[in-house]
């Protein structure tokens, strides 16, 4: 999320006399206008005629963004009419024939279909219903979409609609038992009643008749139901020769959710706010379906030939009972799987299938006409399957075919996630990309000569867009201002878009051919506002310095002019979900990057790093957490503070740290874990208690609190309470549905009973996990701020 549309205040909310080295911006002017930093461009698309670019974009400072844009031949923004609102096309929303002649997208709940070469677009449907996921099926014969949950297809030459599945809730009704199929007892019973009584015999008789006259009438039309029992249907997919549909059935869990207070209401009342499931909780199972309506056959696709199926997790060995009670069950773990990936032909489908447990990644192959399976790659992890690319249970992985007969996918099976192919028939493996960095985005141009991938070779703090040739060889370089990218490819792929920023230059629009060499244009320049550019922004220099187990760490450093008298320090810790933040592009902690301004302008050295856990580094450093939050994560903070003391000048005793979500966990584990070598935090929004939070990101982790409760009691806070020792602000939204305010609650409780004095908490009543409001942007750094200058100088 860019700037455009959000408030600033952390400078205007510092006491006047912190606002001395600032003294070039207006205060009055940062309260008053919320957008007194400047504009962003955001969500850039191209239109289909590969000539015009798309974007929002506020420079006029309006309540909210209007949609502008510029074409390849005049690059001067303008606001876009009505006509032109109403025809835009989004790129993502559009799928092309096998040919790409044609091509077929869903806007406003309508399918349209539209011509590659006129660029005429046909309006297919007009009705109150909702239409969506529009493809090209039965060899390019016809579309076929979703409406209200089922499959239909669209004739292109005569325009004639059929529905193509018939999906029913509830169970198939019992069949009832034929009287040839009874057994002896109840061929009698059933004799001696129609022998007994004349209306019995004489119903049956006439329904005999009735039945043998129905079964020689011409039949209607009908369709297979298909059940869907008690399960929801996550939607149903067609190969694109039409002779199969693959469908997912979803079991929700049943696990009790979390309920937020919401005191500060219109109607007066204490109101509740619906909040997530805690980590553990029982979770929901899929069921991936294949319908062949030629063959009339319904049937599932079973995980329990996938190599590894049956692995116990490695944590297990800290649990020998349940390790040993596991290995005699031999149980299948649960898997959840993805939506197919169909070859152009429909000779092949492709299906991602994930273990629950987070430990296992498969590719398996389907082939429709054996109806066979077969595991084409297993990337397995102790820890956890992640990384660029490789998705995981909720996402699915960045992955397709280059042809009928090679699937390609992303991987992190070295330690860096990197781009694979795989030849279906033979089951060879390719390597397209290798090293010590990420590819941390991949697309198949659609001409299928080249791959377009976005890496941090040249640097872990950098981004840069490539095009790698389909077979592999060496990629060649598209972008080179230094900083990152965010890349929109033209239709006709003949001319890139791309957002850029720098570290103290918020995001721009830019447009270059899509050639090795090329210049880049700037499009836009009102990212900075003139009162904003006036003042000297750092440019954070980027180093490294040695843990103590002898890894690199990134971090970003602010240096003072001139030191305050005491040689203070500040470490800001940035939140996690995965995530870096010590790189050469505007951060979207922006916030706190004008805040480390102030800092180092007021006499203190300020540091943020990309601790074990952070986003950019490969595998290892992704999965260093595992297991202990608050281990190595929270080490590297203490060697960023023996790197600033050895070699910045800092004093040992004047340090302090600070950050929100993760980071708020984190400044709480120093000043709980860490005696001495912390004087003072400010914990924004933290998790106290890992059992507390939600269980998509947790159990990858940690896996579960009732499995490895080891895990949950070394990286939880609360249990750590009794080493608070220097000065902690605890600041949370209370209608925070995210990290749930019970957390600072239950925290407060624990200091209460352990008599703890130097510790305050701030409640804000109408603030969920990220602040919407700036009186509450603006009381909150105030507190740090005050904590900051009382503390550590």
């Amino acid at each position: 999320m860019r700037n455009s549309g959000l408030t600033l205040l952390v400078l205007a909310s510092l006491p006047a006399f912190a606002q001395q080295s600032l003294s070039s911006l207006s205060v009055t002017r940062i309260m008053r206008d919320p957008k007194w930093m400047g504009t962003s461009p955001t969500n850039i698309s191209w239109g289909n005629d590969s000539k015009t670019i798309f974007f929002n974009w506020n420079p006029e400072q309006s309540v909210s963004d209007s949609l502008y844009y510029v074409t390849k031949d005049n690059l001067q923004p303008r606001k876009t009419t009505l006509a032109q609102r109403q025809e835009r096309i989004v790129p993502a929303n559009i799928t092309y024939n096998s040919n790409r002649t044609a091509f077929v997208y869903e806007k406003e709940g309508d399918i349209f279909l539209g011509d590659t070469r006129t660029r005429a677009v046909r309006r297919i449907t007009r009705t109150l219903d909702v239409e969506s996921n529009p493809v090209f099926s039965f060899l390019d014969s016809k579309l076929v979409y979703t409406l209200n949950q089922n499959l239909y297809s669209w004739e292109i030459s005569t325009g004639q609609t059929a529905q193509l599945t018939n999906f029913q809730k509830g169970n198939s009704p019992p069949r009832p038992l034929a009287a040839d199929n009874a057994n002896a007892q109840e061929k009698w019973l059933r004799q001696d009643q129609l022998n007994t009584f004349d209306v019995l015999r004489t119903r049956k008789i006439k329904r005999d008749f009735t039945d043998s006259a129905a079964a020689h009438a011409p039949k209607t039309a009908s369709l297979k139901m298909l059940y869907t029992g008690s399960n929801n249907l996550l939607g149903a997919d067609i190969s694109p020769d039409g002779t199969t549909v693959m469908y997912r059935l979803y079991k929700p869990g049943q696990g009790k959710n979390t309920v937020v207070p919401n005191y500060v209401t219109e109607s007066g009342f204490t109101e509740e706010i619906a909040g997530r499931t805690k980590v553990g909780a029982p979770e929901g199972s899929i069921e991936l379906m294949v319908y062949q309506p030629s063959l009339d056959t319904v049937f599932s696709i079973k995980p329990d030939q996938l190599p590894g199926i049956r692995d116990i997790p490695a944590f297990y060995a800290d649990y020998p009972e349940a390790y040993k009670k596991m290995k005699k069950d031999s149980a299948l773990r649960d898997v959840y799987f993805s939506k197919p990936k169909w070859s152009a032909k429909g000779s092949h489908a492709v299906i991602e299938a994930y273990s629950l447990d987070h430990k296992d990644r498969w590719l398996i192959l389907f082939d429709p006409q054996t109806r066979k399976i077969t595991a084409l790659d297993r990337q397995h992890d102790d820890a956890w399957i992640g990384g660029p690319g490789t998705g995981g249970i909720f996402f699915q992985g960045n992955s397709g075919w280059t042809n009928e007969d090679n699937f390609w996918f992303q991987s992190e099976v070295t330690g860096y996630a990197h781009l694979y192919t795989i030849e279906v028939s033979t089951g060879i493996k390719k390597a397209l990309t290798s090293g010590q960095y990420e590819v941390q985005d991949a697309r198949l141009g659609a001409d299928k000569k080249y791959f377009y991938i976005s890496t941090n070779e040249v640097h872990p703090g950098e981004q840069h867009y490539y095009r790698l040739p389909v077979n592999g060889g060496t990629p060649e370089r598209l972008t080179t201002l230094v900083g990152a990218i965010e890349t929109v490819l033209s239709p006709d792929e003949k001319t890139i878009a791309f957002l850029h920023s720098y570290s103290n230059r918020p995001w721009e629009l830019y447009v270059q051919e899509n050639k090795p060499g090329s210049s880049a244009v700037q499009v836009t320049n009102k990212a900075m506002s003139e009162e904003f550019a006036s003042f000297p922004w750092m440019d954070p220099k980027v180093i490294t310095f040695a843990a103590r187990d002898g890894a690199t760490v990134y971090a970003r450093v602010y240096k003072p002019a001139v030191a305050a008298a005491t040689h203070p320090a500040v470490l800001f810790v940035h939140g996690a979900g995965y995530l870096q933040n010590a790189h050469k592009w505007w951060s979207s902690y922006f916030r706190e990057y004008m805040f480390n301004n102030l800092l180092a302008a007021k006499g203190y050295t300020v540091m943020d790093i990309d601790y074990r856990g952070s986003a950019g580094y490969g595998r290892d450093w992704r999965t260093g957490i595992y297991r202990f939050m608050g281990g190595k994560d929270l080490t590297d903070q203490e060697d960023a503070v023996k790197y600033m003391v050895d070699s910045l000048g800092v004093n040992a005793a004047h340090v302090g740290l600070y950050g929100g979500s993760y980071g708020g966990f984190i400044t709480l584990m120093g000043m709980f874990t860490a005696p001495g070598t912390f004087a003072a935090g400010a914990a924004l929004r933290p998790v106290t208690d890992w059992a507390q939070y939600n269980h998509g990101y947790t159990s990858n982790i940690l896996n579960e609190p009732f499995t490895d409760s080891i895990a949950y009691r070394r990286s939880s806070p609360i249990y750590y309470a009794a080493g608070l020792r220097g000065h902690l602000l605890i600041c949370h939204g209370m209608v925070d549905t995210n990290v749930n305010f019970q957390d600072a609650v239950k925290l407060s409780q624990r200091l209460i009973e352990l008599g703890k004095d130097n510790w305050e908490i701030m409640g804000y009543p109408m603030e969920d996990h990220g602040f919407l409001e700036p009186s509450s942007w603006t009381d909150e750094y105030k507190r740090i701020f005050k904590l900051f200058e009382t503390t550590l100088k």
